[in-house]
């Protein structure tokens, strides 16, 4: 599947998990949630659902200019076949210096893949609108250093039980929070990873926690006490996407 944009830029969805019944009924598919986040006009977009098997082919990879690995309800750390393929993937992409953006689940698997350790959250599960520090000193990271008027926090949307427990080696922290210690990292101008989820809508958040709930995976008043801080407060969505963008694009 593709985004039919005639165009020299080339980026490719690595998709980690299934499509909600919401996600196709409203948007789509999450492929047009990622695209209409981060992509822009005279590009094409492919999408390889990973989580099925579906890869992009290795002698293609130097077509791309970059990749997206997104969430997933898989754990980073589990060892599915096609987890661990997606691990030699992400080698592969780093040791090409290919543009790599990881997004929660995708934010832990490039730390998994290049040394790092990743692992069940020790404050257990992070639902939300989280406000997330950004460090002073981004050292490379262009995508930070290029902001207008950088802020000293950004607001984010989250949904995770796992998180980065250590960074890989020459990876650097950019964010962090009062719940998460490695909420961004970088590796060179090639790599970032981002513990929140910058393409979710707040009604995306809120169909996943009514999905959570109906699971029992969590319960009733969490829930109800996450719905309501949804009313209260915005992710910085804009800000977000032009960070992803500035760093796909490497402008």
């Amino acid at each position: 599947m593709n985004m039919t944009v005639t165009g020299e830029r080339r980026y490719g969805l690595l998709q980690a998990g299934k499509d909600s019944d919401y996600v196709k009924k409203v948007y789509g598919g999450y492929f047009n949630v990622y695209v209409e986040a981060f992509g822009e006009e005279e590009e094409k977009w492919d999408l390889f659902r990973v989580y099925e098997g579906d890869f992009p082919d290795f002698n293609d990879l130097h077509k791309y200019d970059g990749f997206v690995i997104g969430g997933s309800s898989s754990d980073a750390f589990g060892n599915d076949y096609w987890i661990l393929r997606l691990c030699f993937l992400v080698q592969t992409l780093d040791a090409m210096q290919k543009k790599l953006l990881g997004l929660c689940f995708g934010h832990q698997v490039i730390c998994r893949a290049l040394g790092g350790r990743v692992g069940r959250a020790y404050t257990g599960w992070d639902i939300g609108i989280r406000e997330v520090s950004l460090v002073k000193d981004v050292g490379g990271c262009r995508c930070l250093e290029d902001i207008d008027e950088r802020p000293a926090s950004l607001s984010v949307i989250e949904i995770h039980q796992d998180e980065v427990l250590e960074v890989p080696m020459g990876a650097q922290v950019i964010a962090f929070s009062e719940k998460t210690g490695v909420e961004m990292f970088a590796i060179g101008d090639h790599i970032l990873g981002i513990q929140g989820h910058p393409e979710y809508t707040k009604d995306i958040l809120s169909s996943i926690i009514d999905r959570l709930l109906n699971m029992d995976i969590i319960e009733k008043g969490f829930a109800e006490d996450v719905k309501c801080a949804l009313q209260l407060a915005e992710p910085d969505r804009t800000c977000w996407e032009t960070i992803c963008r500035k760093f796909l694009k490497g402008t």
